[in-house]
């Protein structure tokens, strides 16, 4: 037994040296952990400020891009409320006819369905320009309409005002700003649409319809890159909300 108890003694004092040079070793593992989370902690800060300069940078190029070359702003119209002018006409007009003109007013008869509009008929949206808008709506019917009646009548185009020439400008322009913003972003597009797509021929419906969609999905995927306010976002306003992503008023421009 007192063999035994020695022999026991001696596994113990063995044990305890290794597990003292086991602690060693797991202190020396815990500093070199440590250094290296102050490391990552300072390259992380590094990188974040490295990340805030290149935002800065995107968002000075992206204003300056917007307030030199493509200027988006809101083009009032004088248009009056119907709502204002039957009460104007009829002081015995009860509130509720009232309103039931100006819910009338803010709804649109768009592609076949019935969409609310709260700026119909009081804005448009301008780019490079006040003489190049598009409807506020997203109503773009008078390009297509123009193309069909276009084949059907003969002679010579002069009607230079025509309705659908400034909203092929207009999609032209927004579609290169487009475009330009993915580079400065650095963001992927998830449509491909060219700089041309909406100058040159005349487009079919079909395929002035399909491009404007490709663009709005570009612009919506901008837009949510950039931490845009849904609340202000329309699937339909093309360059409403193209205006909301450039304003100076976007916190997150640049990220």
């Amino acid at each position: 037994d007192a063999e035994g108890l020695l022999r026991i003694k001696e596994e113990n004092q063995k044990h305890y040296r290794r597990a003292q040079r086991h602690q060693e070793k797991k202190e020396k593992i815990q500093r070199h952990n440590r250094k290296l989370g102050d490391l990552v902690e300072k390259k992380a800060y590094d990188l974040k400020t490295q990340y805030e300069h290149l935002a800065n940078l995107r968002r000075v190029h992206i204003l300056e891009l917007t307030s030199v070359i493509f200027p988006i702003e809101e083009v009032k119209t004088s248009m009056r409320d119907p709502a204002d002018m039957s009460s104007e006409s009829d002081n015995a007009m009860t509130s509720s006819t009232v309103s039931k003109l100006a819910e009338a007013r803010r709804t649109t008869y768009l592609s076949g369905r019935w969409v609310c509009d709260d700026h119909n008929g009081d804005t448009s949206i301008s780019i490079t320009g006040p003489w190049i808008t598009l409807p506020n709506n997203g109503d773009y019917s008078a390009y297509y309409n123009w193309v069909e009646e276009k084949k059907t009548t003969q002679g010579p185009d002069t009607e230079h005002n025509n309705p659908a020439y400034t909203i092929s400008a207009a999609l032209c322009y927004a579609t290169q700003l487009v475009n330009t913003l993915s580079l400065i972003l650095d963001v992927n597009l998830p449509k491909k649409l060219c700089n041309r797509q909406f100058c040159g021929e005349n487009l079919s419906r079909h395929r002035f319809t399909r491009a404007v969609k490709k663009l709005n999905a570009n612009i919506l995927h901008l837009c949510f890159s950039q931490h845009v306010n849904l609340d202000l976002l329309h699937p339909l306003h093309t360059l409403r909300n193209l205006m909301y992503l450039v304003s100076p008023d976007t916190e997150n421009l640049g990220r």
